[in-house]
Protein backbone atom coordinates (compact mmCIF):
# COMPACT_ATOMS: atom_id res chain seq x y z
CA UNK A 1 0.00 0.00 0.00
CA UNK A 2 0.99 3.80 -1.27
CA UNK A 3 2.64 5.76 1.95
CA UNK A 4 0.49 8.84 1.09
CA UNK A 5 2.54 11.85 1.68
CA UNK A 6 -0.83 13.29 3.63
CA UNK A 7 -3.79 11.88 5.20
CA UNK A 8 -6.47 13.98 7.10
CA UNK A 9 -7.69 12.96 10.25
CA UNK A 10 -11.58 12.60 10.55
CA UNK A 11 -12.71 11.78 13.67
CA UNK A 12 -15.94 10.01 13.90
CA UNK A 13 -17.84 12.55 15.90
CA UNK A 14 -16.52 15.18 12.70
CA UNK A 15 -18.41 13.37 10.66
CA UNK A 16 -21.64 12.88 12.95
CA UNK A 17 -21.17 17.06 13.49
CA UNK A 18 -21.32 17.26 9.66
CA UNK A 19 -24.08 14.93 9.40
CA UNK A 20 -26.30 16.89 12.47
CA UNK A 21 -26.02 20.11 9.71
CA UNK A 22 -27.39 18.00 6.93
CA UNK A 23 -30.46 16.78 8.84
CA UNK A 24 -31.02 20.33 10.01
CA UNK A 25 -32.06 21.85 6.70
CA UNK A 26 -29.30 24.53 7.24
CA UNK A 27 -26.29 23.92 5.31
CA UNK A 28 -24.78 27.18 4.74
CA UNK A 29 -23.62 30.33 6.73
CA UNK A 30 -25.08 30.48 10.14
CA UNK A 31 -25.23 29.09 13.95
CA UNK A 32 -22.31 27.20 13.37
CA UNK A 33 -20.12 29.80 11.42
CA UNK A 34 -20.74 32.00 14.37
CA UNK A 35 -19.82 29.41 16.87
CA UNK A 36 -16.82 28.40 14.57
CA UNK A 37 -15.72 31.97 14.51
CA UNK A 38 -15.65 32.14 18.22
CA UNK A 39 -14.07 29.04 19.21
CA UNK A 40 -11.21 30.05 17.02
CA UNK A 41 -11.16 33.55 17.80
CA UNK A 42 -10.30 32.24 21.88
CA UNK A 43 -8.00 29.45 20.17
CA UNK A 44 -5.38 32.02 19.10
CA UNK A 45 -6.05 34.39 21.58
CA UNK A 46 -7.58 36.93 19.04
CA UNK A 47 -10.67 39.42 19.62
CA UNK A 48 -12.56 38.37 16.01
CA UNK A 49 -12.28 35.81 13.57
CA UNK A 50 -14.28 35.93 10.19
CA UNK A 51 -14.81 32.48 8.47
CA UNK A 52 -13.85 32.23 4.85
CA UNK A 53 -14.27 29.79 2.33
CA UNK A 54 -10.40 29.32 2.23
CA UNK A 55 -7.04 31.26 3.05
CA UNK A 56 -6.90 32.35 -0.95
CA UNK A 57 -9.50 34.11 0.46
CA UNK A 58 -8.71 35.03 3.67
CA UNK A 59 -5.56 36.86 1.74
CA UNK A 60 -7.40 38.26 -0.35
CA UNK A 61 -9.84 40.30 1.41
CA UNK A 62 -6.63 41.33 3.82
CA UNK A 63 -5.07 42.63 1.24
CA UNK A 64 -8.49 44.26 -0.61
CA UNK A 65 -8.69 45.94 3.18
CA UNK A 66 -6.02 47.89 3.15
CA UNK A 67 -7.81 49.84 -0.38
CA UNK A 68 -3.75 49.97 -1.67
CA UNK A 69 -3.69 51.75 -5.39
CA UNK A 70 -3.03 49.60 -8.28
CA UNK A 71 0.42 49.69 -9.11
CA UNK A 72 1.42 49.50 -5.47
CA UNK A 73 4.24 47.20 -4.42
CA UNK A 74 3.65 43.99 -1.88
CA UNK A 75 6.45 42.23 -0.65
CA UNK A 76 6.55 38.56 -1.03
CA UNK A 77 8.03 35.28 -1.42
CA UNK A 78 8.53 32.91 -3.84
CA UNK A 79 8.55 29.94 -1.71
CA UNK A 80 4.77 29.19 -1.57
CA UNK A 81 1.94 27.73 -3.25
CA UNK A 82 1.01 29.99 -5.65
CA UNK A 83 -2.48 31.63 -4.14
CA UNK A 84 -0.07 34.26 -1.65
CA UNK A 85 0.92 35.98 -4.73
CA UNK A 86 -1.99 35.18 -6.84
CA UNK A 87 -3.89 37.25 -4.42
CA UNK A 88 -1.53 40.50 -5.08
CA UNK A 89 -2.43 40.24 -8.97
CA UNK A 90 -6.04 40.37 -8.25
CA UNK A 91 -5.94 43.66 -6.41
CA UNK A 92 -3.60 45.18 -9.33
CA UNK A 93 -0.40 45.43 -7.22
CA UNK A 94 3.12 44.27 -7.66
CA UNK A 95 4.70 41.40 -6.19
CA UNK A 96 8.31 42.40 -5.15
CA UNK A 97 10.19 38.82 -4.28
CA UNK A 98 12.49 39.13 -1.72
CA UNK A 99 15.19 36.26 -0.60
CA UNK A 100 14.61 33.24 1.96
CA UNK A 101 16.46 32.18 4.96
CA UNK A 102 18.31 29.34 3.52
CA UNK A 103 18.25 27.48 6.82
CA UNK A 104 14.23 27.62 7.75
CA UNK A 105 12.51 28.61 4.07
CA UNK A 106 10.96 31.71 5.69
CA UNK A 107 11.45 34.99 4.46
CA UNK A 108 14.84 36.87 5.27
CA UNK A 109 14.53 40.48 7.08
CA UNK A 110 17.17 41.81 5.82
CA UNK A 111 15.95 40.82 2.01
CA UNK A 112 12.60 42.62 3.08
CA UNK A 113 14.19 45.56 4.05
CA UNK A 114 16.58 46.06 0.92
CA UNK A 115 13.67 45.46 -1.44
CA UNK A 116 11.43 48.59 0.93
CA UNK A 117 10.92 51.17 -1.70
CA UNK A 118 8.55 54.81 -1.68
CA UNK A 119 5.95 52.01 -3.69
CA UNK A 120 6.05 49.89 -0.91
CA UNK A 121 2.47 49.22 0.62
CA UNK A 122 2.36 46.03 2.29
CA UNK A 123 4.53 43.19 3.37
CA UNK A 124 3.26 39.24 2.97
CA UNK A 125 5.26 36.77 5.13
CA UNK A 126 4.36 33.08 4.77
CA UNK A 127 4.95 30.84 7.86
CA UNK A 128 7.05 27.95 5.86
CA UNK A 129 5.89 24.39 6.60
CA UNK A 130 4.01 25.65 10.02
CA UNK A 131 7.01 27.02 11.46
CA UNK A 132 6.92 30.89 12.89
CA UNK A 133 8.92 33.70 11.04
CA UNK A 134 10.96 36.36 13.04
CA UNK A 135 8.12 38.14 13.84
CA UNK A 136 9.48 40.68 16.63
CA UNK A 137 11.43 41.74 13.43
CA UNK A 138 8.75 42.04 10.70
CA UNK A 139 6.63 43.82 13.31
CA UNK A 140 9.24 46.17 14.17
CA UNK A 141 9.70 46.77 10.19
CA UNK A 142 6.06 47.23 9.84
CA UNK A 143 5.98 49.92 13.28
CA UNK A 144 8.99 52.02 11.94
CA UNK A 145 7.42 52.26 8.51
CA UNK A 146 4.11 52.44 8.53
CA UNK A 147 3.56 49.19 5.81
CA UNK A 148 0.91 46.98 7.10
CA UNK A 149 2.11 43.18 7.76
CA UNK A 150 -0.06 40.17 6.62
CA UNK A 151 0.47 36.46 7.73
CA UNK A 152 -0.45 33.70 5.42
CA UNK A 153 -0.30 31.06 8.83
CA UNK A 154 -1.78 28.41 6.07
CA UNK A 155 0.96 25.91 7.34
CA UNK A 156 0.75 27.39 10.84
CA UNK A 157 -2.45 26.83 12.35
CA UNK A 158 -0.81 25.57 16.09
CA UNK A 159 1.93 26.85 15.64
CA UNK A 160 3.47 28.92 18.43
CA UNK A 161 5.76 32.05 18.70
CA UNK A 162 7.43 33.01 22.01
CA UNK A 163 4.38 31.58 23.69
CA UNK A 164 2.01 32.96 21.79
CA UNK A 165 -0.39 31.30 19.25
CA UNK A 166 -0.10 32.11 15.50
CA UNK A 167 -2.37 34.70 15.02
CA UNK A 168 -1.91 36.04 18.57
CA UNK A 169 -0.81 39.35 17.94
CA UNK A 170 -0.70 41.89 15.14
CA UNK A 171 -3.48 42.75 12.57
CA UNK A 172 -3.98 40.15 9.53
CA UNK A 173 -3.40 36.29 9.62
CA UNK A 174 -5.12 34.19 7.45
CA UNK A 175 -5.39 30.65 8.05
CA UNK A 176 -6.68 27.84 5.83
CA UNK A 177 -8.68 24.44 6.68
CA UNK A 178 -8.25 22.58 3.82
CA UNK A 179 -8.30 18.80 3.17
CA UNK A 180 -4.73 18.03 4.53
CA UNK A 181 -3.89 21.01 6.29
CA UNK A 182 -3.64 20.59 10.57
CA UNK A 183 -7.25 21.31 11.33
CA UNK A 184 -8.78 19.65 8.29
CA UNK A 185 -12.63 20.61 7.39
CA UNK A 186 -12.53 19.62 4.15
CA UNK A 187 -12.07 23.32 3.24
CA UNK A 188 -12.63 26.34 4.59
CA UNK A 189 -10.00 29.47 5.60
CA UNK A 190 -10.20 32.44 8.45
CA UNK A 191 -8.97 36.05 8.76
CA UNK A 192 -8.08 37.12 12.49
CA UNK A 193 -8.64 40.89 13.01
CA UNK A 194 -8.44 43.24 16.02
CA UNK A 195 -10.68 46.31 14.74
CA UNK A 196 -14.05 45.47 15.22
CA UNK A 197 -15.12 47.97 12.00
CA UNK A 198 -12.77 45.80 9.89
CA UNK A 199 -14.56 42.78 11.18
CA UNK A 200 -17.61 44.49 10.36
CA UNK A 201 -16.35 45.34 6.43
CA UNK A 202 -15.00 41.29 6.40
CA UNK A 203 -18.75 39.96 7.13
CA UNK A 204 -19.73 42.29 4.23
CA UNK A 205 -17.40 41.36 1.79
CA UNK A 206 -17.34 37.81 1.96
CA UNK A 207 -20.92 38.27 1.42
CA UNK A 208 -20.61 39.91 -1.97
CA UNK A 209 -20.62 43.33 -0.15
CA UNK A 210 -24.23 42.80 1.72
CA UNK A 211 -25.31 44.81 4.93
CA UNK A 212 -26.79 41.27 6.39
CA UNK A 213 -26.55 37.83 5.58
CA UNK A 214 -29.44 35.69 5.17
CA UNK A 215 -28.86 33.84 8.30
CA UNK A 216 -28.69 37.24 10.00
CA UNK A 217 -32.01 38.25 8.01
CA UNK A 218 -33.54 35.02 8.96
CA UNK A 219 -32.68 34.69 12.52
CA UNK A 220 -35.58 37.56 13.54
CA UNK A 221 -39.17 37.23 14.71
CA UNK A 222 -39.85 38.40 11.03
CA UNK A 223 -37.81 37.94 7.78
CA UNK A 224 -36.19 41.03 6.30
CA UNK A 225 -35.70 40.67 2.84
CA UNK A 226 -34.67 44.38 2.36
CA UNK A 227 -30.73 45.17 2.62
CA UNK A 228 -28.59 47.08 1.41
CA UNK A 229 -25.06 47.01 -0.51
CA UNK A 230 -22.58 49.69 0.21
CA UNK A 231 -19.87 48.20 -1.47
CA UNK A 232 -18.95 45.46 -4.69
CA UNK A 233 -17.92 41.78 -2.55
CA UNK A 234 -17.36 38.12 -3.21
CA UNK A 235 -18.56 34.77 -2.35
CA UNK A 236 -16.17 34.04 0.10
CA UNK A 237 -18.41 32.64 3.30
CA UNK A 238 -17.67 29.82 5.03
CA UNK A 239 -20.70 27.13 5.67
CA UNK A 240 -21.73 25.34 8.65
CA UNK A 241 -21.02 21.42 7.46
CA UNK A 242 -17.21 23.07 7.72
CA UNK A 243 -17.87 25.04 10.57
CA UNK A 244 -19.54 21.99 12.64
CA UNK A 245 -16.40 19.50 11.50
CA UNK A 246 -13.96 22.87 12.70
CA UNK A 247 -15.01 22.58 15.92
CA UNK A 248 -14.82 19.37 16.76
CA UNK A 249 -11.49 19.32 14.88
CA UNK A 250 -10.85 22.19 16.78
CA UNK A 251 -10.82 20.61 20.01
CA UNK A 252 -8.07 18.24 18.97
CA UNK A 253 -5.55 20.66 17.24
CA UNK A 254 -3.00 20.86 20.03
CA UNK A 255 -3.16 16.62 20.31
CA UNK A 256 -2.77 16.14 16.89
CA UNK A 257 0.19 18.68 16.17
CA UNK A 258 2.01 16.87 19.31
CA UNK A 259 1.73 13.41 17.01
CA UNK A 260 3.12 15.38 14.39
CA UNK A 261 5.73 16.69 16.60
CA UNK A 262 6.82 13.22 17.79
CA UNK A 263 7.21 12.09 14.21
CA UNK A 264 9.13 15.26 13.10
CA UNK A 265 11.43 14.13 15.87
CA UNK A 266 11.36 10.36 14.66
CA UNK A 267 12.67 11.63 11.52
CA UNK A 268 15.09 13.98 12.80
CA UNK A 269 16.39 11.15 15.24
CA UNK A 270 16.45 8.05 12.78
CA UNK A 271 17.75 10.17 9.95
CA UNK A 272 20.74 11.96 11.26
CA UNK A 273 23.74 11.38 9.43
CA UNK A 274 23.07 10.69 6.45
CA UNK A 275 24.47 11.92 3.55
CA UNK A 276 23.47 14.45 1.93
CA UNK A 277 20.50 15.04 3.82
CA UNK A 278 20.22 18.38 6.08
CA UNK A 279 17.28 19.60 8.47
CA UNK A 280 16.00 22.66 8.44
CA UNK A 281 16.97 24.70 11.37
CA UNK A 282 14.56 25.81 14.48
CA UNK A 283 14.77 28.22 17.22
CA UNK A 284 13.88 27.18 20.85
CA UNK A 285 11.67 30.27 21.27
CA UNK A 286 8.71 29.25 18.48
CA UNK A 287 7.06 25.76 17.89
CA UNK A 288 6.31 24.73 14.20
CA UNK A 289 2.90 22.95 13.62
CA UNK A 290 5.21 20.41 11.31
CA UNK A 291 2.24 20.56 8.77
CA UNK A 292 5.30 20.12 6.33
CA UNK A 293 8.61 17.84 7.31
CA UNK A 294 11.15 19.16 4.62
CA UNK A 295 14.39 17.96 4.46
CA UNK A 296 17.34 19.30 2.10
CA UNK A 297 18.73 16.71 -0.26
CA UNK A 298 21.38 16.76 -2.99
CA UNK A 299 20.10 14.72 -6.04
CA UNK A 300 16.48 15.35 -4.45
CA UNK A 301 14.87 14.44 -7.74
CA UNK A 302 16.75 11.03 -7.36
CA UNK A 303 15.53 10.76 -3.93
CA UNK A 304 12.16 10.97 -4.72
CA UNK A 305 12.00 8.26 -7.54
CA UNK A 306 13.60 6.23 -4.80
CA UNK A 307 10.77 6.78 -2.62
CA UNK A 308 8.25 6.76 -5.02
CA UNK A 309 9.42 2.87 -6.08
CA UNK A 310 8.97 1.99 -2.28
CA UNK A 311 5.23 3.21 -2.54
CA UNK A 312 6.52 6.23 -0.89
CA UNK A 313 5.10 9.62 -1.73
CA UNK A 314 7.32 12.65 -1.51
CA UNK A 315 6.61 16.17 -2.46
CA UNK A 316 7.94 19.41 -3.39
CA UNK A 317 6.84 22.77 -1.61
CA UNK A 318 7.71 24.80 -3.59
CA UNK A 319 8.28 25.82 -7.09
CA UNK A 320 9.70 28.91 -7.48
CA UNK A 321 6.41 31.78 -8.17
CA UNK A 322 8.38 34.33 -9.68
CA UNK A 323 9.78 31.41 -12.71
CA UNK A 324 5.62 31.29 -13.15
CA UNK A 325 4.74 33.41 -16.86
CA UNK A 326 2.57 36.01 -14.54
CA UNK A 327 5.35 36.77 -12.39
CA UNK A 328 8.78 39.25 -12.84
CA UNK A 329 12.06 36.82 -12.01
CA UNK A 330 14.04 38.25 -9.64
CA UNK A 331 17.76 37.52 -8.06
CA UNK A 332 16.76 34.95 -5.32
CA UNK A 333 19.84 33.00 -4.65
CA UNK A 334 18.86 31.09 -1.87
CA UNK A 335 15.66 30.57 -2.76
CA UNK A 336 17.17 28.74 -6.21
CA UNK A 337 19.17 26.65 -3.68
CA UNK A 338 16.06 25.29 -1.27
CA UNK A 339 13.90 24.87 -4.54
CA UNK A 340 16.57 22.68 -6.19
CA UNK A 341 16.82 20.28 -2.70
CA UNK A 342 13.89 20.81 -0.77
CA UNK A 343 11.51 17.37 -0.49
CA UNK A 344 8.87 17.13 1.83
CA UNK A 345 8.37 13.83 3.50
CA UNK A 346 4.67 12.01 4.62
CA UNK A 347 3.87 14.12 7.42
CA UNK A 348 0.29 13.17 8.98
CA UNK A 349 -1.23 12.28 12.40
CA UNK A 350 -2.08 8.37 11.82
CA UNK A 351 1.37 7.04 10.41
CA UNK A 352 2.23 4.22 11.97
CA UNK A 353 5.32 3.07 13.34
CA UNK A 354 5.98 0.73 10.62
CA UNK A 355 5.34 3.01 7.75
CA UNK A 356 7.59 5.58 9.43
CA UNK A 357 10.57 2.75 9.82
CA UNK A 358 9.95 1.56 5.95
CA UNK A 359 10.14 5.50 5.22
CA UNK A 360 13.74 5.81 7.07
CA UNK A 361 15.32 2.51 5.98
CA UNK A 362 14.73 3.24 2.18
CA UNK A 363 16.49 6.82 3.11
CA UNK A 364 19.37 5.13 4.66
CA UNK A 365 19.78 3.03 1.84
CA UNK A 366 20.67 5.93 -0.17
CA UNK A 367 19.89 6.99 -3.91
Amino acid sequence: MTIPLFRPHIREETIEAAGEVLRSGWLGMGPQTVAFEKAFAEYVDAPFCVGLNSCTAAMHLALHTLDLPPGSEVITTALTFVSTNHVILYERCKPVFADIQPETGNLDVDSVADRISEHTRAIMLVHYGGYPCDLDDFYAISRDTGIPLIEDCSHACGATYRGKKIGGCGDLQAFSFQAVKNLPMGDGGALVVRSEDLEDRLKRLRWLGISSDTYQRSNRQKYRWKYEVPEVGYKYHMNDIEAAMGLVQLRYLDEDNNARRRIADFYRRELAGVPGLQFLQHEEDRASSHHLFCVLAERRDALIDKLQSESIQAGVHYYRNDRYPMYEEQDLPNTEHFCRRALSLPMYVTLKEEQLLHIVNTIRRGW
